[in-house]
């Protein structure tokens, strides 16, 4: 009995981002895209147009301490997980890698039509991978990188919108800013 090629194949995802930093709105898109893939690719990127807080190794290291703490909660439904980070075109990240699909979140409108064009793009360059968009959900739709930055940065209390490793990533930055500053 030959078994149904479709039955057995891994369905891989890539979830790509910045991640400066990573907070519980791209945690809940993680958990939720586990549901999706059998294997989830976080692709952690270099985007110098957003002049990161944190470098690329950082990045890497806060993801991957976040992701060990979901495996630990027995939270992505059995799926796979690796992160890696990437320098490249996105789609050509997603081919190396196998990927049948590239999943993105969405907080509002506004995103929506940035992503809808990205995706247009993207499924030009290569037709066999498809975008998913997950929304976020109404406990994170507010949240964004930058917002956590700026109000970590003023002295506002982002325990509610980060894991404790990476509030404690960020305590440790704003501690040395301020010692560079003195």
């Amino acid at each position: 009995m030959r078994e149904d090629p479709v039955m057995t194949r891994t369905r891989i995802g890539i979830y790509p981002g910045t991640f400066d930093p990573i907070h519980l709105g791209h945690l809940d898109v993680i958990r939720r895209a586990t549901t999706l893939v059998d294997r989830l690719i976080i692709g952690v990127a270099i985007n110098a147009g957003k002049d990161p807080l944190f470098t690329l190794e950082e990045r890497t290291r806060m993801v991957e301490a976040d992701i060990n703490a979901l495996m630990a909660a027995n939270a992505l439904n059995g799926a796979r997980i690796e992160v890696r980070p990437f320098q490249s075109l996105l789609m050509h990240f997603a081919h190396e890698n196998g990927a049948d699909m590239v999943i993105r979140g969405l907080r509002a409108v506004s995103d929506f039509e940035y992503e809808f064009q990205m995706a247009a793009n993207n499924k030009r360059i290569y037709p066999r991978i498809e975008t998913v968009f997950l929304m976020a959900s109404e406990t994170s739709q507010f949240i964004s990188s930058r917002f956590v930055k700026e109000i970590h940065h003023l002295g506002g209390d982002v325990s509610s919108l980060v894991s404790r490793a990476v509030l404690a990533m960020l305590d440790g930055k704003r501690g040395r800013a301020r010692a560079d500053a003195t």
